[in-house]
């Protein structure tokens, strides 16, 4: 279906990544120029994906063209918690035998464990099979950041992050508890843990050439600090520099939630607390702004791009054969889900107007044109926000203020494009008000 990323544009980044995407068609050499900077994109506000008229579906596998995207966390669950609706929702897109009958995918960011792991939680409490192709964490997309893969890098998280980091295409890697243990005297906040003793393999530590951030640490002071001498020493640990560098090694970082739901009646810290407070932290020390070389996750647009391919690559797996037309992304956080799913909607649309003006120049001059490696190649049309009351967001929309403060400093502030599509009491509602707007009868 795709078969390569040539180049994406990224915020605050020098870097022009080189990046590959596995193709489902052997023929298929595109070289596809993502073109997913914010700042050159020009922001349709009056589109709107919802189709209102549809054929009437006699048969899901031969005329169902569109799919859902579901967040985890506050709209399928609470922590461990099954919400009350859930399976009543899964059965409606399932079989009698608990096989999904409509292209599904899980778009979560949560970045501590592998997507297998993941599945089998889901599985167990959905009691259905859910493959770990469904499951799309917040780190899955550093897959396709090739030119990184062979960089000696540090990384910060929860989990098994090595692991994590390998299956990604990581060759080398070290975690904050290895650097301490390298360079005892670099973690001194906690007196109990202080160990002033020298490693003597210190003094041969290789450099640290990047840093990848999958979630949050447990001992955030020891990760903050470790991670500050690996940027203002630009890898060199052992040596003081003598001046800040003007380019800090590259930072990857997944996923900038600020906050997340759980069991607890008010929302919970996310990795964006820890990604502020190390920006701030970092600004505050050397004067200079802290640059990501590439940020993953929701709300950026290149989780819905990979997303798009998981879940055309599930509607094969069930027997569909054409592509899917129209997502449907279902969470419960206005600052990531919603925001994320209308960014990429509008990348969608424009798309579908350049597609469409270059069909009509081509009718109009009776003659062929070939395909722009500028543009970027998209098989969806659209991607319809809905937002549940079960998580982050509860109560009513108009009594909700936007607070654009929760975005991460590298996203465009755009409160417009906060506003959910549709808005929903649960995700089983959700799911309802897609099937009336497809005119889908299910079993």
């Amino acid at each position: 279906m795709f078969s390569s990323i040539k180049k994406l544009g990224l915020k605050n980044s020098s870097i022009l990544t080189q990046i590959s995407f596995k193709s489902t068609n052997e023929n298929d050499n595109h070289l596809l120029k993502l073109l997913l900077n914010r700042s050159r994109f020009n922001h349709d506000k009056k589109s709107n994906p919802i189709r209102r008229k549809c054929q009437l579906t006699t048969s899901a596998k031969t005329q169902c063209d569109f799919g859902f995207v579901f967040d985890i966390d506050g709209v399928l669950v609470r922590g461990k918690t099954l919400l009350p609706q859930t399976k009543h929702m899964i059965k409606l897109l399932t079989d009698k035998h608990g096989n999904f009958k409509i292209p599904t995918i899980f778009l979560t960011n949560a970045g501590n464990e592998l997507k297998g792991s993941k599945a089998a939680k889901m599985s167990k409490l959905l009691g259905i099979k859910i493959e770990p192709d469904q499951v799309v964490m917040s780190h899955s997309p550093l897959k396709l950041l090739k030119n990184f893969h062979n960089k000696r890098c540090l990384i910060s998280g929860q989990g098994p992050v090595v692991e994590i980091a390998k299956n990604l295409g990581f060759t080398s890697v070290i975690t904050i508890d290895e650097l301490r243990q390298y360079h005892p005297n670099l973690d001194v906040v906690d007196h109990k843990r202080r160990n002033f003793a020298p490693c003597v393999l210190g003094r041969y530590f290789p450099p640290i050439e990047a840093i990848v951030l999958f979630g949050e640490s447990i001992r955030w002071e020891t990760s903050l600090q470790l991670i500050l001498d690996v940027i203002m020493s630009n890898g060199f640990v052992d040596h003081a520099p003598k001046r800040f560098p003007d380019n800090h090694l590259p930072i990857l970082a997944c996923n900038a939630d600020m906050v997340w739901m759980a069991e607890a009646t008010m929302p919970r810290f996310g990795h964006g607390t820890f990604l502020h407070c190390l920006e701030q932290i970092y600004e505050k020390l050397s004067g200079r702004e802290l640059k990501y070389s590439a940020i993953v996750g929701k709300p950026n647009e290149i989780s819905y791009y990979y997303a798009e391919n998981v879940l055309n690559e599930h509607a094969q797996s069930i027997g569909f054969t054409n592509p899917i037309k129209r997502m449907y992304a279902i969470g419960d956080n206005l600052d990531t889900d919603i925001y994320g799913a209308n960014i990429y909607n509008q990348i969608l649309v424009n798309n579908k107007r350049s597609r469409e003006k270059k069909l009509l120049k081509q009718e109009n001059s009776n003659q062929s044109i070939e395909e722009s490696s500028e543009e970027f190649l998209s098989q969806a049309e659209s991607i319809t926000s809905i937002l549940v009351r079960t998580g982050v967001f509860q109560g009513d929309i108009n009594d909700h203020n936007v607070n654009m403060a929760l975005a991460h400093k590298d996203m465009i502030l755009d409160a417009s494009l906060i506003k959910p599509h549709i808005i929903s009491d649960d995700c089983l509602q959700a799911v309802k008000t897609v099937f009336e707007i497809e005119n889908f009868k299910h079993d």
